[in-house]
């Protein structure tokens, strides 16, 4: 069971990040705007969130202006894509041991 723990990816412990994650697997893209109505945060709390799994390397952001209006997409990497598979299939064999 430690091994199960230990090998979890601590950049995805936080339930709004597992969320953040969670969307962009299955989206291409994802707007700010979009994550923050569908995760029910802050924008400053969520733009923390983003911004942590940025500098880990698991998400990339594209801005832009839109008619003049600014607009963030964020998309997952291939390696945030790949880690986050990692830490989901860690936690199905933890579940499945129980």
């Amino acid at each position: 069971m430690k091994e199960f723990i230990l090998g979890l990816n601590r950049e995805f412990e936080s339930r709004v990040r597992l969320g953040i994650m969670s969307v962009l697997m299955v989206n291409e893209k994802a707007e700010f705007k979009t994550l923050r109505e569908l995760l029910d945060l802050t924008d400053g709390n969520l733009a923390s969130h983003l911004s942590a799994l940025e500098k880990a390397g698991y998400i990339k952001v594209k801005k832009q202006f839109i008619d003049r209006k600014p607009n963030t997409t964020y998309s997952a990497t291939k390696d945030g894509k790949k880690a986050f598979s990692e830490h989901l299939n860690l936690l199905e064999k933890f579940l499945k041991t129980q």
